[in-house]
């Protein structure tokens, strides 16, 4: 496949199901995702800060996702949990459909963000069972991009419904979604076992993965780039209201821009980046970030008509490091993950994603409400830190993290 292997494109003959699963489940996402707190205001009339901290509250809980599969993933398969996770979002967003009920609405949450997790946790042992030789950051990249353009397809639908008006939008999108993780999880039952099963030779029990210290301080460094992906979505929104001369419209813009950058652009990074070290390319994401930083600081202290171009230099900057952050990040921890307990490692991988996404907001908020430049520059030098410590730990990772083709 000439074409394919131009573009940077895995083999996915037999393995089609996966990635229509990983689109559909993303489009619903997508749809009910942005919509799920007006939700819980508009049609089930729970009181504003009622339902943030009910999801908050919710989204604690499932911390533990990824260590209780971590206990099960290289028994049960990857596959199983994907296609349960998928079964137990569709039974939410049922509940949520036909729930008014306070408790019914949190155990609902509850249910979602557990799926959620678990889902985020096997994924990506899923996506490197299923890859041929070689082809282990294709799919990573492949995989990235199905579920970007789904996404984004599903906020589309979103803002469409939102814009009819009345409560019938948000019940559409509830059911919507239910349909969408009940079809995805049908789609992943019909992949293959030949696609997902890999036989593993025996070599021994298990590592102890908290003994393994630079697995554990690579997951500190990743979260930290994770962390400079999420202050994206999360300080872009306040920042161009609140601090600078710019249209609140172009927000919808830059974020919808950076969305289609992923959509389309992962399998080409990998294609011209899978003969250079994973290590080098998280290495140049991180140094992109520290810029990215400094330009958003900077934006303060430039003339106003200077600003929304700033903004958008700034915004393809922010996206070339995302780009090559996205798929680069999983197959590293996939190729230093040991043979023997390699589910395990990467659903523990999944909490330098999980730990970001906690501290994102009060990250920010607390930093820009001293100082808006705060935010940025602290990020800024957390960036530069995970560089540097990514480049020590490259000298005494245990497997190689030079693609092998």
């Amino acid at each position: 496949m000439p074409t394919a292997t131009s573009l940077g494109l895995p083999n996915i003959r037999g393995r089609f199901p996966l990635l229509a699963g990983l689109a559909i489940d993303s489009f619903g996402g997508g749809c009910a995702g942005p919509l799920l707190l007006l939700y819980f205001v508009r049609v089930a009339e729970v009181p504003l800060g009622t339902a943030g901290t009910l999801l908050t509250v919710a989204t604690l809980f499932s911390i533990a996702a990824p260590a209780a599969v971590g206990v099960v993933i290289d028994r049960l398969g990857p596959r199983a949990l994907v296609v349960g996770s998928q079964f137990a979002q569709g039974l939410a967003f049922t509940g949520f459909f036909f729930g008014r009920s306070l408790w019914l609405l949190f155990l609902c949450a509850l249910l979602t963000t557990f799926g959620q997790r678990v889902f985020w946790s096997s994924i990506f042992s899923l996506l490197s069972d299923v890859a041929d030789e070689g082809d282990r950051d294709r799919w990573f990249g492949l995989g990235g991009m199905m579920q970007a353009g789904g996404f984004g397809l599903g906020a589309l639908a979103a803002g469409a419904l939102l814009a009819a008006g009345g409560s019938t939008p948000f019940l559409i999108a509830m059911a919507l979604n239910a349909v969408t993780f009940f079809l995805a999880g049908l789609l992943l039952l019909r992949l293959h076992p030949s696609h997902h099963q890999r036989e593993v030779q025996d070599t021994g029990p298990a590592p102890l993965l908290r003994k393994d210290k630079p697995f554990l301080i690579l997951i500190g460094a990743n979260t930290v780039l994770a962390l400079c992906t999420m202050l994206f979505g999360v300080g872009l929104p306040v920042y161009v209201a609140d601090a600078l001369p710019a249209p609140e419209w172009l927000v919808g813009v830059l974020l919808a821009a950076v969305s289609v950058v992923l959509a389309t652009g992962q399998t080409l990074v990998v294609r011209h980046t899978e003969r250079r070290r994973r290590t080098n390319v998280l290495i140049v994401a991180g140094l992109t970030w520290a810029v990215w930083g400094v330009l958003m600081a900077s934006l303060l202290h430039i003339p106003t008509a200077l600003v929304v171009p700033g903004l958008i230099l700034a915004t393809m900057v922010f996206a070339f490091a995302d780009v090559l952050h996205a798929a680069t990040s999983n197959a590293l921890a996939a190729a230093v993950a040991p043979v023997v307990g390699h589910g395990k490692y990467l659903s523990y991988w999944q909490y330098s994603f999980t730990f970001a996404s906690v501290l994102a907001p009060a990250f920010f908020a607390q930093l820009f409400e001293a100082r808006h430049e705060f935010p940025w520059l602290a990020l800024s030098a957390l960036a530069l830190l995970a560089t540097v410590t990514i480049l020590t730990l490259d000298r005494t990772l245990p497997h190689a993290t030079t693609q092998r083709r």
